[in-house]
C-alpha cells in the first residue's frame, strides 16, 4: 500500500527558503506522477507543482514560477519542492499527492495523499 509522508515545513521570514520532501513507502514511485498542493486559509486548493512519471516534466502554478523547483531522487524513492523567495502568501498546509499515470493532472485525480505539512511565511 502506498504511503506518502512529507516533511519540512515550518516557520520562515519573507524571502527565505524551505525544502518539501515527500517520501514514499510500501511502493516505488517510478511511475507515478507527483504533484504538490497546497490550501492556505479560506482558500481552495491550490496546485502548485507537478512532475510526470512517463517524460519527467514538470509544471508549476503562475503563482511560484521561478521561485519553486520540483525533483526526484527515485533511489530514496523521494520527491522534492525546493522553494525560495518565500512570500506570505505562499503560507498553507502543502500536501504531495500520488497517481499512478504517466501524466500530471489536478487533485481531483489524485488518489493517494499525505497529511501535509504546514508551512508559515512571516515576520
Amino acid at each position: 500500500q502506498l504511503q506518502l509522508v512529507e516533511s519540512g515545513g515550518g516557520l520562515v521570514q519573507p524571502g527565505g527558503s524551505l525544502r518539501l520532501s515527500c517520501t514514499a513507502s510500501g511502493v516505488s514511485l517510478e511511475y507515478y506522477a507527483i504533484g504538490w498542493f497546497r490550501q492556505a486559509p479560506g482558500k481552495e486548493l491550490e496546485k502548485v507543482s507537478c512532475i510526470a512519471s512517463s517524460s519527467g516534466a514538470t509544471e508549476y502554478g503562475d503563482s511560484v514560477k521561478g521561485r519553486f523547483t520540483i525533483s526526484r531522487d527515485h533511489a530514496k524513492n523521494t520527491v522534492y519542492l525546493q522553494m525560495n523567495s518565500l512570500k506570505p502568501e505562499d503560507t498553507a498546509v502543502y500536501y504531495c499527492a500520488a497517481e499512478m499515470y504517466y501524466y500530471c493532472s489536478g487533485h481531483e485525480r489524485m488518489e493517494h495523499w499525505g497529511r501535509g505539512t504546514l508551512v508559515t511565511v512571516s515576520s
